[in-house]
């Protein structure tokens, strides 16, 4: 049987292709439908060949849906159920999945420590951007949601970028009632701001230079920061009274200049350790990766990236660093959605069919009309 899904081409190409319907594989395993899939910042990575993702890989790493078919072996969940996956795929059992550490599985992916769908170098799990997906380990991956259609756009939202969110300022270091500085209001920059908030952060700024990202960040009661108006640093601690006791970057190695055109995979990294207090900290969320196919030198295409370490190190400067474990994050944050204490489909700009993926990726890669985040139903709505 086949089903429809978003493949990934080329450089700026995905298509709509007929692939094979995922079926129970093992015992452990689900097939869910999707009912809501989304188009993650860092898909745009490998939809600009920035990575070394080949021709035929269906996207898609935030998912959720109905379990449809259930292996022998599932204990805890059952068909009808809705469901949301983290983007993680890990196994439970290993040492680090023991320790919580979900994103650094040793399991599920031979060679690398971490899985994850429908993404380059993380395993053979084809991505939920389909009308179908098969959940391995599904009784650790998969978590519970309230029957019906009620806060889907914000349940999609556990999948990654609020988990992410949550975890960047939690590298961080951060305690309520103080200061943080969010660089890049994309949807994992805007759901870090987000949860500052709800952490109880007294002051939290977030740079941009997209308007509509900007508006976005100051609706949730952040100030913004338009970089492309002058350095970002000095704006901050202007306006603080000198340096912040936090930073977030939730841009990662595809950073630029201030004209916003010329790559500086260090740009974010350097600003951080500039506008971070003595003895603060730093959560670095954003992807950074061992090879880049079109860095700007030679260093970078090895993931060799320069920063001012006397700097860090003379201030004494905390730093986290890595993917989310979503796990740790996703439970919780799911019951402040169904508490009404949270609503993260503030972010949400779109919700398309599956045949508008195309041009949804060149949007949203474009930065147009106000594409902040993209959900996909591909099975309708």
């Amino acid at each position: 049987m086949s089903m429809k899904a978003v493949v990934y081409k080329k450089a700026f190409e995905v298509t709509i292709e007929d692939v094979r319907r995922p079926k129970i594989e093992h015992p452990d395993d689900v097939v869910v439908k999707i009912s809501t899939s989304a188009i993650c910042g860092s898909d745009l990575h490998m939809y600009e060949g920035r990575t070394s993702a080949q021709s035929g890989i269906v996207f898609g790493h935030e998912n959720m849906g109905i379990v449809e078919e259930v292996g022998a072996a599932v204990t805890l969940l059952k068909a009808g159920d809705r469901v949301v996956m983290p983007f993680n795929v890990a196994c439970g059992r290993c040492r680090n999945c023991e320790q919580g550490r979900t994103a650094f599985c040793t399991q599920v992916n031979p060679g690398f420590a971490g899985g994850a769908y429908g993404y380059v170098s993380m395993g053979p799990y084809p991505g939920g951007q389909a009308q179908y997906i098969r959940v391995p380990y599904a009784d650790f991956n998969a978590l519970k949601l309230p029957p019906g259609r009620e806060h889907e756009a914000d349940f999609i939202t556990l999948a990654d970028i609020f988990p992410t969110g949550w975890h960047g300022v939690s590298l961080s270091g951060f305690t309520a009632g103080e200061t943080i500085a969010v660089f890049g209001a994309g949807p994992v920059g805007l759901m870090a701001a987000y949860s500052a908030v709800l952490r109880g952060a007294s002051t939290v700024y977030v740079v941009d230079r997209v308007k509509e990202r900007l508006d976005k960040a100051k609706a949730i009661g952040a100030i913004p920061i338009d970089f492309s108006k002058g350095d970002a640093v000095k704006q901050i601690t202007e306006q603080n009274g000198g340096e912040v006791d936090r930073a977030v970057d939730a841009v990662g190695y595809q950073a630029v200049q201030d004209d916003g055109k010329k790559e500086q995979p260090n740009a974010i990294l350097t600003s951080l350790i500039r506008v971070v207090r003595p003895t603060g900290g730093l959560g670095i969320p954003g992807l950074y990766v061992p090879s880049d196919p079109g860095a700007p030198d030679h260093n970078s295409a090895k993931g060799m990236i320069t920063l001012p370490f006397g700097s860090l190190f003379e201030k004494g400067l905390s730093l986290g660093t890595g993917q989310c474990n979503v796990k740790s994050y996703n439970r919780h944050l799911r019951d402040l959605i169904i508490s009404g204490r949270a609503r993260p489909s503030f972010v949400v700009s779109h919700e398309i069919g599956l045949d508008g993926a195309p041009e949804a990726y060149k949007k949203f890669d474009d930065r147009v009309e106000g594409y902040t985040k993209v959900l996909i139903h591909p099975n309708g709505w």
